[in-house]
């Protein structure tokens, strides 16, 4: 037996998530623009930070794509065969987006590794004026994409992509004067290196969020034994064991377990108690849906709090 806490606001919601999807697109245009430009003037100067920046955008415009139909998808309802609907897109979305964003670092790794100790002549002047175009538009989509990146990992995932291209646009800009002002071309390479260690960074943390949830690990944020303690303490529990906590997305954690129970109570005892317990696992844990299995002198171990 089982219930949830839910937000009804569904003309919120659906004006939220169109909103979302207006900046994913502006902000995948942007990206766009900003490739293509990027490459081409990245042929002409001869410099990797900017071909670098280049692919780090295109795999930007990816992400966003991949984000934007995991929005869209997150908003199916659910069916007799797809029970949770599409739920978990959003999280696919975050795992794939930050494996990119490691993929691509490791790639501009091996590139600057090569041109660090061949340094060649680059057109500066080019490069200063892309890498103001990279800083201009991904400074705009970073504010688009800014609020929903706090409560969504899907939307955090696209984000930091746009995040750390602004700061690779920065870095090819304060390059690029480098360049013109001093002539110190090995510059190029050397910020290449540093903002495939930065996307590294970011990238393996958000990485770690996305599998925890694919894998059904429990929440950061929950400890299983103090559950245990809370309902132990719900008067006509015996014992809660057998207990499976898992994440469904970034809006609902679920909790299913069995609950034994001191005397052999009518069933409408327990939909008082089982209230009980979803107020204080909703308040003191933040788990919104609640699964219960009543007992009462049944033969399992009541020690396996959790169950393999």
């Amino acid at each position: 037996m089982g219930h949830s806490h839910e937000d009804h606001s569904h003309g919120h919601s659906h004006n939220h998530s169109s909103l979302k999807g207006r900046n994913l697109i502006i902000s995948i245009l942007l990206n766009i623009l900003i490739t293509v430009a990027q490459v081409i003037g990245g042929i002409v100067s001869g410099s990797l930070s900017l071909l670098s920046d280049a692919l780090h955008n295109f795999s930007d415009v990816l992400s966003l794509i991949i984000s934007y139909i995991a929005a869209l998808l997150s908003k199916r309802e659910a069916s007799t065969n797809r029970t949770f609907g599409y739920k978990r897109a959003e999280i696919i979305a975050a795992f794939i987006n930050a494996a990119t964003l490691i993929v691509v670092a490791l790639i501009l790794i091996k590139e600057a590794s090569e041109r660090f100790f061949e340094p060649q002549q680059i057109e500066s002047n080019v490069v200063i004026w892309l890498s103001l175009l990279g800083i201009v538009a991904n400074g705009f989509s970073v504010l688009l994409l800014k609020k929903d990146s706090k409560s969504n990992m899907n939307m955090r995932s696209a984000y930091l992509h746009l995040l750390t291209d602004m700061l690779a646009s920065v870095a090819v800009l304060v390059g690029g004067l480098l360049m013109k002002f001093y002539e110190v071309y090995w510059i190029d390479a050397a910020l290449t290196f540093a903002i495939a260690i930065y996307l590294i960074f970011v990238g393996y943390a958000l990485l770690k969020d996305a599998t925890r949830v694919l894998m059904l690990f429990t929440p950061n944020t929950i400890q299983v034994k103090s559950i245990v303690e809370e309902v132990g303490m719900i008067n006509g529990v015996k014992n809660i064991h057998h207990i499976h906590i898992w994440q469904l997305n970034e809006d609902e954690v679920h909790l299913e377990a069995h609950v034994d129970f001191n005397e052999d109570i009518k069933l409408s005892e327990f939909d008082n108690i089982l209230q009980e317990i979803e107020e204080v696992v909703y308040h003191k844990f933040g788990i919104n849906h609640v699964t219960i299995q009543p007992e009462y002198g049944k033969s399992d171990s009541k020690q396996i709090i959790v169950q393999d």
